[in-house]
């Protein structure tokens, strides 16, 4: 494995993060998640073939994948080995609450702290915020976030999903007070949903960010030998999000050209969906989920594919713009 810079800071990270949603379950809100007990050995796989970049959040599966992840990693590495990463905004228990949620001072001080109990751990190496918050002024977030890594609770600070002139805002604050600023946005990008090229990207290139993109396989769809069948996995049947974001005649096209050009180059559709991102400089490390034996494997292998610009080309060409999807849910 080569690792690579983090943005503009010295931190090293696999090119590839383990998102880890599906772990710490099952739950009301992910009824597909995996236990804890089936969990852990893809944490333990994703260690042995050299990934270092752990992605999670307070509110997957209302803390429980905070909870797995924290054992498996305590249990597996060093703590100075890994990477780990989580979030902040949804509240962690799923049921909310008027400061349970947000952005607010008072919901980052007491998530922080949470987070680190379900972990097991004294700091996180990123602290994301999940969305951007309308109801919090800017500068509240901002200074709050700056404090929790003054006092050692997390060494970066990054963001995910919202627009560019929201990221560019947090960013100035930061500049203006002298406070901590974000070194990666973790925008929603795949194949099938590009709209981030727009500005995002562009963005984050002229400030030399880290981009981690989530959801690099559009929920499996780019992974799948018949994507149509909305019913091919547990998740398929109970997630509404591959049918609510990718749902256009444009989507299947994409995906049968990626079906297609796969099977003329012999390798799993999910590889070459993941070796088109990779193939990318812009690209820190793609956030891949993996519940089935194979997955990390693949999705490692897939650092090693080379594409051509015709086939970069080709998978590209059929792409129509979107609506924007992915900022508030």
């Amino acid at each position: 494995m080569n690792y690579i810079k983090f943005g503009n800071t010295g931190l090293l990270v696999s090119p590839l993060c383990l998102g880890t949603m599906s772990y710490g379950g099952p739950t009301k809100q992910f009824p597909w998640a995996l236990n804890e007990e089936d969990s852990r050995p893809f944490i333990k796989k994703a260690l042995e073939l050299g990934i270092n970049f752990f992605d999670t959040a307070n509110v997957y599966n209302e803390g429980g994948s905070e909870i797995t992840v924290g054992k498996a990693l305590n249990d597996f590495a060093k703590r100075d080995d890994y990477v780990l990463a989580t979030k902040v905004f949804n509240p962690a228990d799923g049921v909310g609450g008027p400061n349970k949620q947000g952005l607010s001072r008072k919901h980052i001080m007491s998530a922080i702290d949470a987070s680190l109990q379900r972990l097991g751990t004294d700091y996180v190496d990123l602290y994301q915020i999940h969305r951007w918050d309308d109801n919090t002024p800017i500068e509240e977030t901002m200074e709050a976030l700056h404090d929790v890594v003054k006092a050692g609770k997390a060494r970066y600070i990054g963001a995910s999903s919202m627009y560019s002139w929201q990221f560019a805002k947090a960013q100035y604050t930061a500049d203006l007070n002298g406070w901590t600023r974000f070194v990666s946005m973790q925008p929603h990008y795949n194949l099938v949903y590009r709209e981030e090229e727009r500005e995002m990207i562009p963005f984050c290139i002229d400030q030399n960010l880290a981009i981690i993109p989530w959801s690099p396989l559009a929920a499996g769809l780019l992974a799948r030998k018949q994507p149509k069948d909305k019913n091919e996995t547990k998740r398929a049947k109970t997630d509404n999000f591959s049918g609510s974001y990718y749902n256009s005649p444009s989507d299947f096209d994409v995906i049968d050209r990626v079906q297609k050009l796969a099977e003329e180059k012999g390798i799993p559709a999910a590889q070459l969906s993941l070796a088109w991102m990779m193939n990318k400089p812009e690209i820190t490390a793609p956030i891949v989920g993996a519940t089935k034996a194979g997955h990390i494997e693949d999705a490692v292998a897939a650092l090693s594919v080379k594409l051509s610009e015709q086939d970069i080309k080709q998978l590209e060409e059929l792409y129509q713009p979107h609506r924007v999807i992915g900022f508030g849910e």
